[in-house]
């Protein structure tokens, strides 16, 4: 089971961190952080991406974490607070607020005060780290500790305002992992082996996904072949092996 690191739950003005649920099994750490729409289409990413309007992809605030352009090296699986919605996705840019910011990580590189899990930013805002001001000086207006492109904020998880959400860092798990190839266009992510399930979020095309089991459902034609095999990618998540780049054409997961 993923280790999870609880924010302190401080309270300023209606602003609440509330503590993140149980992580999926050998899939990466989680941890509830609030999340804002990035926006800025026409402009570039931190690796050269040109945005557009409906585009999938994450920033977090360091570049230890970004994906080379066209790349899913670094995604996460962001989820709505009440689990309903998800999607997979890589990191393509940097920010909000800071760019050194490795929060995730056991040895941080900056604000090492700061407990595991908890963005600088965040601690800024509520907490009044470094005098309530990022790591450039600026004051911090919102306790965001990752950005969302347009895509992932109103389709994948279906935002309308900025929330709290769950990330989970894909990249620490231990799961082996496989390349989501699609046309562009991302993923259906399903609530079981089969598209007669429900619709249970998205994976973006190039984003990593970890294969936690496998089983055998609904046989689907897509841009690796016609399989029936299907991964579990998460907590009643689950992507058919038809668009996936697992490197092997057998199951490389224990049976669910």
């Amino acid at each position: 089971m993923a280790a999870l690191a609880g924010l302190v739950v401080l309270v300023t003005g209606a602003v609440v961190a509330p503590a993140a649920p149980a992580a999926a099994d050998r899939d990466g750490e989680t941890h509830r952080i609030f999340a804002t729409r990035e926006g800025l289409v026409g402009k570039r990413t931190a690796n050269g991406h040109k945005i557009r309007k409906l585009d999938h992809f994450v920033a977090l605030p360091s570049r230890r974490a970004l994906s080379a352009k066209g790349s899913g090296a670094y995604s996460v699986r962001v989820c709505r607070a009440d689990s309903t919605r998800c999607e997979y996705a890589p990191v393509w840019d940097v920010g909000p607020w800071n760019t050194k910011d490795d929060y995730w990580s056991a040895t941080r590189h900056v604000a090492r005060d700061l407990p595991k899990g908890t963005p600088q930013a965040s601690a800024a805002y509520r907490l009044g780290h470094n005098g309530g001001r990022d790591l450039f000086g600026r004051k911090v207006t919102n306790p965001a500790g990752i950005d969302l492109a347009n895509g992932t904020f109103w389709h994948g998880l279906r935002l309308h305002a900025n929330a709290w959400i769950d990330v989970t860092y894909l990249w620490q798990g231990s799961a082996r992992t496989g390349i989501v190839v699609t046309d562009g266009s991302p993923l259906n992510v399903r609530t079981g082996p089969s598209t007669s399930y429900a619709r249970r979020g998205l994976a973006a095309n190039t984003a990593r996904v970890p294969l936690l089991c496998h089983a055998r459902g609904q046989w689907v034609s897509g841009t690796r072949g016609t399989t029936n095999l299907w991964y579990r990618v998460g907590a009643r998540n689950w992507v058919s092996d038809a668009y996936l780049n697992t490197g092997t054409g057998a199951a490389i997961a224990p049976r669910c």
